[in-house]
Protein backbone atom coordinates (compact mmCIF):
# COMPACT_ATOMS: atom_id res chain seq x y z
CA UNK A 1 0.00 0.00 0.00
CA UNK A 2 1.21 3.51 -0.80
CA UNK A 3 2.49 5.22 2.34
CA UNK A 4 3.40 8.77 3.35
CA UNK A 5 7.08 8.38 2.50
CA UNK A 6 6.33 7.20 -1.02
CA UNK A 7 3.89 10.05 -1.62
CA UNK A 8 6.41 12.58 -0.36
CA UNK A 9 8.98 11.14 -2.76
CA UNK A 10 6.53 11.25 -5.68
CA UNK A 11 5.67 14.87 -4.91
CA UNK A 12 9.35 15.82 -4.79
CA UNK A 13 9.95 14.04 -8.10
CA UNK A 14 7.05 15.97 -9.64
CA UNK A 15 8.60 19.24 -8.47
CA UNK A 16 11.99 18.27 -9.84
CA UNK A 17 10.59 17.36 -13.26
CA UNK A 18 8.24 20.36 -13.42
CA UNK A 19 9.65 23.23 -11.34
CA UNK A 20 6.74 25.57 -10.49
CA UNK A 21 8.87 28.64 -11.15
CA UNK A 22 9.47 27.67 -14.79
CA UNK A 23 6.44 25.50 -15.62
CA UNK A 24 3.16 27.05 -16.67
CA UNK A 25 0.20 26.35 -14.41
CA UNK A 26 -1.82 24.08 -16.71
CA UNK A 27 1.19 21.94 -17.62
CA UNK A 28 2.04 21.47 -13.96
CA UNK A 29 -1.52 20.52 -13.01
CA UNK A 30 -1.75 17.98 -15.84
CA UNK A 31 1.56 16.47 -14.75
CA UNK A 32 0.31 16.29 -11.16
CA UNK A 33 -2.84 14.51 -12.29
CA UNK A 34 -0.82 12.09 -14.38
CA UNK A 35 1.43 11.34 -11.41
CA UNK A 36 -1.59 10.30 -9.32
CA UNK A 37 -1.19 13.23 -6.94
CA UNK A 38 -4.42 15.08 -7.76
CA UNK A 39 -6.65 13.14 -5.33
CA UNK A 40 -4.57 10.24 -4.06
CA UNK A 41 -7.57 8.13 -2.99
CA UNK A 42 -8.88 7.96 -6.58
CA UNK A 43 -7.92 4.97 -8.77
CA UNK A 44 -4.66 4.82 -10.66
CA UNK A 45 -4.97 6.47 -14.05
CA UNK A 46 -7.72 8.79 -12.80
CA UNK A 47 -5.57 11.20 -10.83
CA UNK A 48 -4.95 8.94 -7.87
CA UNK A 49 -2.95 6.01 -6.54
CA UNK A 50 -5.59 4.04 -4.62
CA UNK A 51 -3.98 5.45 -1.48
CA UNK A 52 -5.73 6.30 1.80
CA UNK A 53 -7.58 9.58 1.55
CA UNK A 54 -5.86 10.87 4.68
CA UNK A 55 -2.52 10.94 2.85
CA UNK A 56 -3.63 13.74 0.53
CA UNK A 57 -2.38 16.16 3.19
CA UNK A 58 1.16 14.81 2.73
CA UNK A 59 1.16 15.69 -0.97
CA UNK A 60 -0.46 19.06 -0.39
CA UNK A 61 2.09 20.06 2.25
CA UNK A 62 5.06 19.28 -0.02
CA UNK A 63 3.58 21.12 -2.99
CA UNK A 64 2.41 24.10 -0.94
CA UNK A 65 5.86 24.49 0.55
CA UNK A 66 7.25 24.73 -2.99
CA UNK A 67 4.63 27.33 -3.95
CA UNK A 68 3.21 25.00 -6.59
CA UNK A 69 0.02 26.20 -8.34
CA UNK A 70 -3.33 24.80 -7.25
CA UNK A 71 -6.39 24.23 -9.40
CA UNK A 72 -8.32 27.22 -8.00
CA UNK A 73 -10.83 25.05 -6.12
CA UNK A 74 -13.27 27.88 -5.42
CA UNK A 75 -13.78 28.38 -9.16
CA UNK A 76 -14.35 24.68 -9.85
CA UNK A 77 -15.90 23.68 -6.53
CA UNK A 78 -19.03 22.12 -8.05
CA UNK A 79 -16.93 19.91 -10.27
CA UNK A 80 -14.58 18.87 -7.49
CA UNK A 81 -17.10 18.48 -4.68
CA UNK A 82 -20.16 17.15 -6.50
CA UNK A 83 -19.61 16.03 -10.09
CA UNK A 84 -16.33 14.14 -9.58
CA UNK A 85 -17.42 11.79 -6.76
CA UNK A 86 -20.66 11.06 -8.61
CA UNK A 87 -18.83 10.30 -11.86
CA UNK A 88 -16.40 8.09 -9.97
CA UNK A 89 -19.24 6.14 -8.34
CA UNK A 90 -21.57 5.78 -11.33
CA UNK A 91 -19.76 6.68 -14.55
CA UNK A 92 -18.52 4.21 -17.14
CA UNK A 93 -14.76 3.88 -17.62
CA UNK A 94 -15.04 6.01 -20.76
CA UNK A 95 -16.92 8.74 -18.85
CA UNK A 96 -14.36 8.74 -16.03
CA UNK A 97 -11.46 9.00 -18.46
CA UNK A 98 -13.16 11.74 -20.49
CA UNK A 99 -14.24 14.03 -17.67
CA UNK A 100 -12.15 13.67 -14.52
CA UNK A 101 -8.84 15.14 -15.73
CA UNK A 102 -10.17 18.35 -17.33
CA UNK A 103 -12.50 18.71 -14.33
CA UNK A 104 -9.67 18.55 -11.81
CA UNK A 105 -7.22 20.63 -13.85
CA UNK A 106 -9.89 23.30 -14.25
CA UNK A 107 -10.09 23.23 -18.03
CA UNK A 108 -13.84 22.60 -17.75
CA UNK A 109 -16.12 24.24 -15.19
CA UNK A 110 -19.23 22.38 -13.98
CA UNK A 111 -22.62 23.46 -12.68
CA UNK A 112 -25.56 21.65 -11.08
CA UNK A 113 -29.00 21.49 -12.75
CA UNK A 114 -31.14 20.17 -9.90
CA UNK A 115 -33.53 22.76 -8.40
CA UNK A 116 -36.60 23.95 -10.27
CA UNK A 117 -39.09 26.79 -9.74
CA UNK A 118 -41.77 24.28 -8.71
CA UNK A 119 -39.47 21.80 -6.99
CA UNK A 120 -36.95 23.51 -4.76
CA UNK A 121 -37.04 22.00 -1.29
CA UNK A 122 -39.06 19.08 -2.63
CA UNK A 123 -36.43 18.23 -5.22
CA UNK A 124 -37.93 14.85 -6.12
CA UNK A 125 -41.03 16.65 -7.46
CA UNK A 126 -39.02 18.03 -10.40
CA UNK A 127 -40.75 18.22 -13.75
CA UNK A 128 -37.96 18.59 -16.33
CA UNK A 129 -38.58 15.77 -18.82
CA UNK A 130 -36.13 13.48 -20.59
CA UNK A 131 -37.53 11.34 -23.40
CA UNK A 132 -35.53 8.56 -25.09
CA UNK A 133 -34.87 9.04 -28.81
CA UNK A 134 -32.62 6.28 -30.14
CA UNK A 135 -29.20 6.61 -28.56
CA UNK A 136 -30.06 10.05 -27.15
CA UNK A 137 -32.33 11.61 -24.58
CA UNK A 138 -34.22 14.81 -25.41
CA UNK A 139 -34.54 17.07 -22.37
CA UNK A 140 -36.86 20.04 -21.85
CA UNK A 141 -37.61 22.04 -18.73
CA UNK A 142 -36.34 24.80 -16.44
CA UNK A 143 -33.76 24.83 -13.66
CA UNK A 144 -33.02 27.58 -11.17
CA UNK A 145 -30.44 28.76 -8.59
CA UNK A 146 -27.65 27.40 -10.78
CA UNK A 147 -24.28 28.70 -9.61
CA UNK A 148 -21.68 29.26 -12.35
CA UNK A 149 -23.99 28.21 -15.21
CA UNK A 150 -22.77 31.25 -17.17
CA UNK A 151 -19.20 29.89 -17.22
CA UNK A 152 -19.87 26.14 -17.10
CA UNK A 153 -18.95 23.73 -19.86
CA UNK A 154 -20.80 20.77 -18.35
CA UNK A 155 -23.62 20.19 -15.88
CA UNK A 156 -24.89 17.39 -13.71
CA UNK A 157 -28.63 17.10 -14.38
CA UNK A 158 -31.57 15.14 -13.04
CA UNK A 159 -34.72 14.81 -15.14
CA UNK A 160 -37.96 12.86 -15.07
CA UNK A 161 -37.96 9.89 -17.42
CA UNK A 162 -41.16 8.17 -16.24
CA UNK A 163 -44.07 10.31 -14.99
CA UNK A 164 -46.13 7.18 -14.32
CA UNK A 165 -43.95 6.20 -11.38
CA UNK A 166 -43.86 7.82 -7.92
CA UNK A 167 -41.69 10.91 -7.90
CA UNK A 168 -38.54 9.36 -6.41
CA UNK A 169 -38.55 6.39 -8.82
CA UNK A 170 -39.01 8.07 -12.19
CA UNK A 171 -35.85 10.22 -12.23
CA UNK A 172 -32.63 9.65 -14.20
CA UNK A 173 -29.25 11.36 -13.85
CA UNK A 174 -27.30 12.81 -16.81
CA UNK A 175 -24.26 14.84 -17.82
CA UNK A 176 -25.48 17.82 -19.85
CA UNK A 177 -23.45 19.77 -22.41
CA UNK A 178 -23.98 23.46 -21.56
CA UNK A 179 -22.96 24.47 -25.11
CA UNK A 180 -25.93 22.64 -26.66
CA UNK A 181 -28.03 25.12 -28.67
CA UNK A 182 -31.09 24.24 -26.57
CA UNK A 183 -29.48 25.52 -23.36
CA UNK A 184 -30.27 29.13 -22.40
CA UNK A 185 -28.71 30.72 -19.30
CA UNK A 186 -30.22 33.84 -17.75
CA UNK A 187 -28.76 35.74 -14.78
CA UNK A 188 -30.56 35.99 -11.43
CA UNK A 189 -29.49 39.18 -9.69
CA UNK A 190 -29.11 38.68 -5.96
CA UNK A 191 -29.43 40.92 -2.92
CA UNK A 192 -25.66 41.54 -3.15
CA UNK A 193 -26.09 43.12 -6.58
CA UNK A 194 -24.27 40.25 -8.28
CA UNK A 195 -25.67 37.50 -10.48
CA UNK A 196 -23.74 34.53 -9.17
CA UNK A 197 -26.86 32.38 -9.67
CA UNK A 198 -28.70 31.72 -12.91
CA UNK A 199 -31.86 30.18 -14.26
CA UNK A 200 -31.40 27.69 -17.08
CA UNK A 201 -33.96 26.86 -19.77
CA UNK A 202 -33.63 23.54 -21.60
CA UNK A 203 -35.37 23.21 -24.97
CA UNK A 204 -34.98 19.84 -26.72
CA UNK A 205 -31.44 19.42 -25.44
CA UNK A 206 -29.94 16.18 -26.76
CA UNK A 207 -27.91 14.10 -24.32
CA UNK A 208 -26.31 10.83 -25.45
CA UNK A 209 -27.23 7.80 -23.38
CA UNK A 210 -23.50 7.31 -22.83
CA UNK A 211 -23.67 10.41 -20.60
CA UNK A 212 -26.22 8.84 -18.27
CA UNK A 213 -24.95 8.09 -14.74
CA UNK A 214 -26.58 5.10 -13.11
CA UNK A 215 -29.53 3.11 -14.38
CA UNK A 216 -32.66 4.59 -15.91
CA UNK A 217 -35.05 5.50 -13.10
CA UNK A 218 -32.34 5.42 -10.40
CA UNK A 219 -31.45 9.09 -10.63
CA UNK A 220 -32.61 9.82 -7.09
CA UNK A 221 -30.16 7.26 -5.72
CA UNK A 222 -27.34 8.78 -7.78
CA UNK A 223 -28.36 12.29 -6.72
CA UNK A 224 -27.98 11.32 -3.05
CA UNK A 225 -24.26 10.80 -3.69
CA UNK A 226 -24.05 14.29 -5.16
CA UNK A 227 -26.08 15.92 -2.39
CA UNK A 228 -24.17 14.31 0.47
CA UNK A 229 -20.87 15.34 -1.08
CA UNK A 230 -22.24 18.84 -1.73
CA UNK A 231 -23.13 19.35 1.93
CA UNK A 232 -19.75 18.12 3.06
CA UNK A 233 -17.99 20.43 0.58
CA UNK A 234 -20.02 23.45 1.78
CA UNK A 235 -20.16 22.82 5.49
CA UNK A 236 -17.10 20.68 6.12
CA UNK A 237 -14.34 22.37 4.16
CA UNK A 238 -10.94 22.57 5.84
CA UNK A 239 -10.23 26.01 7.31
CA UNK A 240 -7.66 27.27 9.84
CA UNK A 241 -8.58 28.57 13.28
CA UNK A 242 -10.42 31.89 12.86
CA UNK A 243 -10.98 31.07 9.21
CA UNK A 244 -14.25 31.88 7.50
CA UNK A 245 -16.69 34.46 8.85
CA UNK A 246 -15.29 34.63 12.38
CA UNK A 247 -11.89 35.89 11.22
CA UNK A 248 -12.85 39.43 10.10
CA UNK A 249 -14.96 39.97 13.24
CA UNK A 250 -12.16 38.88 15.56
CA UNK A 251 -9.70 41.09 13.68
CA UNK A 252 -11.98 44.12 13.93
CA UNK A 253 -12.44 43.48 17.66
CA UNK A 254 -8.69 43.44 18.24
CA UNK A 255 -7.93 46.48 16.07
CA UNK A 256 -10.87 48.72 17.03
CA UNK A 257 -11.18 48.86 20.85
CA UNK A 258 -13.45 51.90 20.60
CA UNK A 259 -16.19 49.67 19.14
CA UNK A 260 -16.25 47.22 22.02
CA UNK A 261 -19.12 46.76 24.46
CA UNK A 262 -19.70 44.13 27.12
CA UNK A 263 -22.71 42.69 25.31
CA UNK A 264 -20.84 42.43 21.98
CA UNK A 265 -17.92 40.81 23.80
CA UNK A 266 -20.13 38.06 25.23
CA UNK A 267 -21.75 37.40 21.87
CA UNK A 268 -18.38 37.30 20.10
CA UNK A 269 -16.98 34.84 22.65
CA UNK A 270 -19.99 32.56 22.20
CA UNK A 271 -19.80 32.62 18.41
CA UNK A 272 -16.01 32.20 18.42
CA UNK A 273 -16.36 29.02 20.49
CA UNK A 274 -19.19 27.73 18.27
CA UNK A 275 -17.15 28.44 15.13
CA UNK A 276 -14.20 26.53 16.59
CA UNK A 277 -16.46 23.61 17.56
CA UNK A 278 -17.82 23.53 14.01
CA UNK A 279 -14.30 23.63 12.58
CA UNK A 280 -13.19 20.69 14.72
CA UNK A 281 -16.37 18.78 13.92
CA UNK A 282 -15.51 19.29 10.24
CA UNK A 283 -12.10 17.75 10.88
CA UNK A 284 -13.77 14.70 12.42
CA UNK A 285 -16.16 14.44 9.49
CA UNK A 286 -13.25 14.42 7.05
CA UNK A 287 -11.61 11.68 9.09
CA UNK A 288 -14.79 9.63 8.75
CA UNK A 289 -14.63 10.10 4.99
CA UNK A 290 -11.32 8.24 4.97
CA UNK A 291 -13.16 5.06 5.92
CA UNK A 292 -16.15 5.41 3.61
CA UNK A 293 -18.60 7.66 1.84
CA UNK A 294 -20.13 10.84 3.29
CA UNK A 295 -23.26 10.24 5.27
CA UNK A 296 -26.07 12.40 6.65
CA UNK A 297 -23.66 13.98 9.14
CA UNK A 298 -22.70 16.38 6.36
CA UNK A 299 -26.21 17.81 6.57
CA UNK A 300 -25.57 18.73 10.20
CA UNK A 301 -22.34 20.47 9.25
CA UNK A 302 -24.05 22.40 6.50
CA UNK A 303 -26.77 23.47 8.97
CA UNK A 304 -24.16 24.78 11.38
CA UNK A 305 -22.34 26.55 8.55
CA UNK A 306 -25.46 28.49 7.52
CA UNK A 307 -26.54 29.46 11.03
CA UNK A 308 -23.08 30.56 12.14
CA UNK A 309 -22.43 32.58 8.99
CA UNK A 310 -25.67 34.48 9.44
CA UNK A 311 -25.19 35.12 13.14
CA UNK A 312 -21.53 36.09 12.83
CA UNK A 313 -22.07 38.43 9.89
CA UNK A 314 -24.95 40.06 11.78
CA UNK A 315 -22.66 40.62 14.76
CA UNK A 316 -20.00 42.11 12.49
CA UNK A 317 -22.44 44.66 11.04
CA UNK A 318 -23.59 45.59 14.54
CA UNK A 319 -20.02 45.83 15.84
CA UNK A 320 -19.06 48.27 13.10
CA UNK A 321 -22.01 50.54 13.86
CA UNK A 322 -22.67 53.10 11.14
CA UNK A 323 -19.81 51.67 9.07
CA UNK A 324 -21.62 48.36 9.00
CA UNK A 325 -24.51 49.95 7.12
CA UNK A 326 -22.26 50.96 4.20
CA UNK A 327 -22.04 48.87 1.05
CA UNK A 328 -19.09 49.23 -1.30
CA UNK A 329 -20.54 48.43 -4.73
CA UNK A 330 -23.93 47.42 -6.14
CA UNK A 331 -22.53 46.88 -9.64
CA UNK A 332 -24.15 44.02 -11.52
CA UNK A 333 -21.45 41.35 -11.89
CA UNK A 334 -21.45 37.74 -12.98
CA UNK A 335 -18.60 36.34 -10.86
CA UNK A 336 -16.73 33.19 -11.84
CA UNK A 337 -16.60 31.78 -8.32
CA UNK A 338 -18.66 31.56 -5.15
CA UNK A 339 -17.26 33.84 -2.45
CA UNK A 340 -18.98 33.54 0.94
CA UNK A 341 -16.63 35.84 2.85
CA UNK A 342 -15.24 38.35 0.35
CA UNK A 343 -15.44 42.11 0.15
CA UNK A 344 -16.80 44.09 3.13
CA UNK A 345 -19.03 43.48 6.14
CA UNK A 346 -22.16 44.48 4.22
CA UNK A 347 -21.44 41.95 1.49
CA UNK A 348 -20.83 39.16 4.01
CA UNK A 349 -24.09 39.98 5.80
CA UNK A 350 -26.17 39.93 2.62
CA UNK A 351 -24.45 36.95 0.98
CA UNK A 352 -24.86 34.80 4.08
CA UNK A 353 -28.65 35.02 3.75
CA UNK A 354 -28.39 32.52 0.91
CA UNK A 355 -26.46 30.00 3.00
CA UNK A 356 -29.64 28.57 4.52
CA UNK A 357 -31.11 27.99 1.03
CA UNK A 358 -28.26 26.81 -1.21
CA UNK A 359 -26.98 23.27 -0.91
CA UNK A 360 -30.21 22.15 0.74
CA UNK A 361 -32.55 24.37 2.73
CA UNK A 362 -32.10 24.36 6.50
CA UNK A 363 -35.66 23.09 6.91
CA UNK A 364 -34.99 20.02 4.76
CA UNK A 365 -31.64 19.39 6.43
CA UNK A 366 -33.27 19.48 9.87
CA UNK A 367 -35.54 16.65 8.72
CA UNK A 368 -32.53 14.68 7.42
CA UNK A 369 -30.67 15.06 10.71
CA UNK A 370 -33.77 14.15 12.69
CA UNK A 371 -34.55 11.03 10.68
CA UNK A 372 -31.15 9.72 9.57
CA UNK A 373 -28.86 10.84 12.40
CA UNK A 374 -31.13 10.92 15.45
CA UNK A 375 -33.41 8.09 14.29
CA UNK A 376 -36.65 9.98 14.87
CA UNK A 377 -39.83 8.91 13.04
CA UNK A 378 -40.31 10.24 9.54
CA UNK A 379 -42.90 12.88 8.89
CA UNK A 380 -46.14 11.38 7.55
CA UNK A 381 -46.33 11.70 3.77
CA UNK A 382 -49.10 10.74 1.40
CA UNK A 383 -47.23 11.17 -1.90
CA UNK A 384 -44.68 8.36 -1.76
CA UNK A 385 -46.71 5.81 -3.70
CA UNK A 386 -48.60 8.13 -6.05
CA UNK A 387 -47.51 8.50 -9.67
CA UNK A 388 -45.80 11.83 -10.26
CA UNK A 389 -48.29 12.76 -12.98
CA UNK A 390 -51.14 12.44 -10.45
CA UNK A 391 -49.63 14.70 -7.80
CA UNK A 392 -51.36 18.01 -7.10
CA UNK A 393 -49.36 20.95 -8.37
Amino acid sequence: MTDAAELRTRAEELLAAHPPATTDRTTFLKARFGAGLAWVHYPKGLGGLDAPRSLQAVVDSVLNAADAPDNDPRRIGIGLGMAAPTILAYGSEEVKERFLRPLWVGDEVWCQLFSEPGAGSDLAALGTRAVRDGDDWVVSGQKVWTSSAHVARWAILIARTDPDLPKHRGITYFICDMTDPGVEVRPLRQITGEAEFNEVFLSDVRIPDAHRLGEVGEGWKVAQTTLMNERVSIGGSRIPREGGMIGPVAQTWRERPELRTHDLHQRLLTLWVEAEVARLAGERLRQQLVAGQPGPEGSGMKLAFARLNQEISGLEVELRGEEGLLYDDWTMRRPELVDFTGRDAGYRYLRSKGNSIEGGTSEVLLNIVAERVLGLPSEPRNDKDIAWKDLAR
